[in-house]
């Protein structure tokens, strides 16, 4: 299958394996499950490592049966393609460990840390696996892909941000600093996660009701904004106690309390940007934070200087990073 690639982005708790024409970086097929590094590597210590099998093996035959599941689905011999993984299968419970690049980072990925395993006789396929970037006081791995990805399809579109900073909004949020064509500093929030723990696990679980809709009633939105707008407050700690009492004296619903703390958490994270007037803002968001992160951003008075990426382009951008990064690498694609 000529100039085809097998990109495979493997997540803490998620699995993405896609068939990609690397000429025009069509997808040609994808799986998706989640079987994820963390309960691969779980799997691992309790069912393959006491048999004496070592870890990259165990993972090779993970990742074996979901590329005969993609050869199923595309009907077609995966053979002798290449793969090169993103995310968390270079960590230290990932495939194998590859040590983090460093700042500054070339946005074009030319500096990507990579590490090339080669094909075996029951695994007709070379890996490179991708790891992440560090600095000081921060990681980040699966981003750096999609963040050379992007930058490359904006470029494509004749639009190169010089000074900016990229906001990529998620479990783990990233505010990504681009000065000259590389990544100077980045900055990670825990915004989804601390909002999962308070809405599931702590006292607040009993005063916030869940949805997955990412259309909200006008009440909705206003608790959003309560909550956005209050982040302000000198303590967020004190904030957080407020959705208790919100639920206590009856002035929010249980779903638009979980709105209000929605909006506590975002404006936390976002109330850092207000004074970094100097920096253009770019939002790569998904559909499903989108319409959230945007509204955060005009009530924090932040969105004259902020360009808003498609979640279209975002889906792309991780193909488009795991393709440039193995030609950069010299991944020989089949022919």
């Amino acid at each position: 299958m000529k100039n085809y690639l097998l990109g495979c982005d493997w997540g803490t708790s998620s699995f993405r394996l896609r068939l990609i024409d690397s000429t025009n970086l069509q997808l040609i097929g994808e799986i998706r499950s989640s079987e994820g590094v963390a309960s691969t590597f779980t799997d691992w210590k309790m069912n393959g490592e006491s048999q004496g099998i070592v870890r990259a093996q165990f993972f090779r035959q993970q990742l074996k049966r979901q590329v005969d599941l993609l050869s199923t689905k595309v009907a077609g011999n995966l053979a002798g393609i290449p793969i090169i993984v993103s995310g968390m299968a270079s960590s230290s419970i990932g495939m194998e460990e590859v040590p983090y690049a460093t700042l500054p980072f070339p946005v074009d990925g030319s500096r990507a840390s990579t590490k090339r395993l080669s094909a075996q006789p029951d695994f007709p396929h070379d890996i490179t696996l991708i790891s992440g970037v560090q600095t000081q006081h921060d990681v980040m791995r699966g981003e750096e892909t999609q963040l050379i990805g992007l930058l490359a399809l904006l470029d494509i579109q004749h639009y190169t941000p010089e000074v900016s900073i990229l906001i990529f909004p998620g479990t783990h949020s990233k505010h990504i600093y681009i000065q000259h064509q590389q990544v100077i500093d980045f900055q990670t929030f825990m915004t989804g996660e601390v909002f999962n723990l308070m809405a599931m696990n702590s006292i607040l679980k009993d005063s916030v009701s869940l949805t997955e809709r990412n259309t909200f009633s006008t009440n909705e939105l206003d608790a959003f904004k309560l909550g956005v707008n209050e982040s302000n407050s000198p303590s967020i700690l004190n904030s957080l106690f407020r959705v208790r009492t919100n639920q206590l004296f009856g002035k929010l619903t249980k779903t638009e309390n979980a709105l209000y703390l929605s909006g506590l958490l975002i404006g936390a994270e976002l109330k850092t940007l207000v004074d970094q007037e100097q920096w253009q803002l770019i939002l790569c968001s998904g559909n499903n934070l989108y319409e959230l992160y945007k509204l955060a951003m005009e009530e924090l008075q932040l969105s004259e200087r902020t360009t808003t990426i498609s979640a279209d382009l975002i889906d792309q951008a991780t193909i488009a990073g795991q393709v440039k990064i193995a030609q950069i690498q010299f991944v020989t694609l089949p022919k």
